[in-house]
């Protein structure tokens, strides 16, 4: 049976203020690697959180017309195996609504759409065609560094923009006029729940390669932070931050075997692979003895699949994760038979019900008006944990808090949660994952 452990910034990891970036993203800045500590060493991108984020503001007129929900998801692009699962649980998701007797007595009209990423233009051509379907909300994008380039286009119709994978800390106080949300926990939780397996190892001295975008700058700095909070001292934390589009990766290696770590924490995306493989070549990899840790951004199976047989024994990770259950997994399956991974199903699966429930609330389909009710159907009212029920509920006129398939969301004002759910994820010989246990974190 999986364990939980649950994880307060008070607790084994201390309560620090953080320098704040990070997203599930792919980026393509550059920059030479660098060791914490050492002449030139690159920044961290710190972003302000401490704000009043904006809220929407209800409309006069409600909008009775369908609801249409669009998606800019990762069909194509180095997010691209996230892409399937959060694909099958919008689809379930609006499927289960529908069969509830949809919205404001209406079916949901779904439009899907590629995201692409950084590297092309696909989000923006998939969020033109969105606008002018009218679609008041558009589910993704996955990566936050895409996000950010369709974010103002798309509050700017008033249109509600739901990522069910964004984790950077930018979001936060972003002016987006109270229409931008998201079911994944941001990178500052997720650097507590790496940090804690990496101290949990037993690891004494810890080497952070990281690559040159919001995402890895952040999360790596965040993860320092916290190894300090759990008693590793700095001078024994060295942090590389990597170009993920160079030809080699030889140099930023062999920094490490210099450094002698007796643990090593990689944030990245595909390049994820080379990396591993030059670990392996030097004789530092996971299967050949070293404690090597993932994140969300290369824990899945697609790592796997671009690395020799058996090089990945043992590496383990973080990446957002519930325990949503075998039930909800065989739903999903009957969706998309082929799915071999579930990041951010749940959390894709709930926007889509918060957005419904919002707009039911609302007894509009305006896209102002469902940002204006997102928060409070997620929050102090009567427990709920299916469109149904919910439904159900805001007929007889309750107030309602609804907990979907990633358990409690209970969203702050700037639309996200405030608990994050991790699962300890553990590569095989097979090159293959298990989910070991999970691990909550919170504010």
């Amino acid at each position: 049976m999986a364990r939980r452990t649950l994880v307060r910034a008070v607790a084994v990891l201390g309560a620090a203020t953080l320098a704040l970036a990070g997203c599930s993203s792919d980026g393509d800045d550059s920059t030479s690697g660098t060791s914490a500590g050492d002449d030139g060493s690159a920044a961290a991108t710190t972003v302000e959180t401490d704000c009043e984020p904006q809220q929407a503001t209800a409309g006069t007129t409600p909008a009775t017309g369908p609801l249409k929900i669009g998606t800019i998801l990762p069909e194509t692009g180095s997010l691209a195996f996230l892409g399937p699962p959060e694909v099958a649980a919008v689809r379930l998701a609006v499927d289960e609504i529908n069969a509830a007797g949809g919205v404001l007595d209406q079916p949901v009209e779904l439009f899907p759409g590629d995201s692409g990423d950084t590297t092309t233009d696909t989000a923006n051509t998939t969020v033109d065609r969105h606008l002018a379907n009218g679609t008041q909300v558009i589910v993704g994008a996955a990566s936050s560094s895409v996000s950010l380039k369709v974010i103002d286009k798309i509050v700017s119709a008033g249109v509600v923009q739901f990522s069910p994978a964004n984790t950077s800390d930018q979001f936060v106080c972003y002016p987006d006029r109270g229409l931008y949300f998201r079911t994944a926990p941001t990178d500052v939780l997720q650097a507590q729940a790496l940090a804690q397996l990496i101290a949990e190892d037993g690891a004494q001295r810890v080497s952070i390669l990281a690559l040159n975008d919001p995402y890895g700058t952040g999360l790596a700095e965040n993860t320092v932070t916290n190894l300090v909070d759990a008693g590793i001292p700095e001078d024994q934390i060295q942090k590389i931050i990597y170009d993920p589009n160079a030809q080699s990766f030889n140099a930023e290696v062999d920094q490490v075997v210099n450094f002698g770590p007796d643990a090593v924490a990689l944030i990245g995306f595909e390049e994820s692979a080379k990396i591993i493989t030059r670990m392996h070549e030097v004789g530092i990899g996971p299967s050949d003895g070293t404690a090597v840790f993932g994140v969300d951004g290369n824990m899945g199976n697609a790592l796997g699949e671009n690395v020799a047989e058996g090089l990945l024994d043992g590496m383990a990770g973080t990446t957002p994760l519930t325990d949503t259950g075998e039930e909800f997994r065989q739903r999903l399956l009957g969706v998309d038979p082929a799915l071999i991974d579930f990041n951010y199903a749940g959390e894709s699966y709930d926007a889509v019900v918060v957005s419904a429930l919002a707009a039911v609330q609302a007894g509009s389909t305006a896209g102002v008006d469902i940002a204006a009710n997102i928060n409070s159907v997620t929050r102090d009212g009567q427990k709920c944990t299916s469109y149904q029920q919910c439904l159900d509920l805001l007929r007889t006129g309750e107030d309602i808090d609804y907990d979907g398939a990633t358990g409690e969301l209970s969203f702050v004002d700037a639309g996200e949660p405030g608990v994050g759910s991790y699962g300890r994820l553990v590569f095989g010989p097979d090159n293959t994952l298990t989910t070991e246990d999970y691990i909550v974190v919170g504010e």
